[in-house]
């Protein structure tokens, strides 16, 4: 009989548990409301020459790489839009080099960016002018502007992985 009793009690607890699961989804589950994105090309307001491609294609791969929107590739096609202005550029010294220290061995890079998402079907601003910031350490063991030009695509790409939860996980 206690045997019994206890199997009823573990039968009852795993039904319980298994019920509370059964609607579990693996990532945020937050869908946005929309599902086609258009992003518009990078349009570049900082002083980084030629990095308007590189976050354009990290952006594209991102959100790709996320799954829960279609890209599109117009606007007229697209529930919303998303337009990103690279707003600034920064470099500073973060370590010097341990024989002369006037020569950095090691720099921060910042890349500051400005989003902003359009619904297109109800023609209004989910959101604008939102800021987004990335961070890279780049070491100019090899030379400053090799190393630079080796960091601009991480940089990119930490600026795309702070724009698709901007765009997709708004409150």
């Amino acid at each position: 009989m206690f045997r019994n009793l206890l199997l009823l009690v573990t039968g009852l607890a795993a039904g319980l548990l298994a019920g509370g699961c059964a609607h579990y989804r693996l990532g945020t589950g937050a869908a946005p409301d929309f599902h086609t994105l258009y992003i518009s090309p990078v349009r570049n307001d900082s002083n980084l020459p030629q990095a308007a491609a590189t976050v354009s294609a990290q952006l594209r791969d991102e959100f790709l790489r996320d799954g829960r929107v279609t890209l599109v590739s117009s606007p007229a096609e697209a529930d919303a839009t998303l337009t990103v202005v690279l707003t600034a550029y920064g470099r500073s010294v973060l370590t010097t080099q341990p024989g002369d220290s006037g020569l950095a061995r090691k720099f921060g890079l910042a890349l500051d960016a400005t989003a902003t998402l359009q619904d297109n079907t109800a023609g209004r601003k989910l959101f604008e002018q939102r800021p987004l910031h990335a961070e890279r350490e780049s070491f100019t063991d090899s030379g400053q502007l090799q190393s630079e030009y080796q960091a601009v695509p991480l940089l990119a790409g930490d600026l795309a992985k702070a724009a698709a939860p901007a765009v997709l996980d708004r409150w």
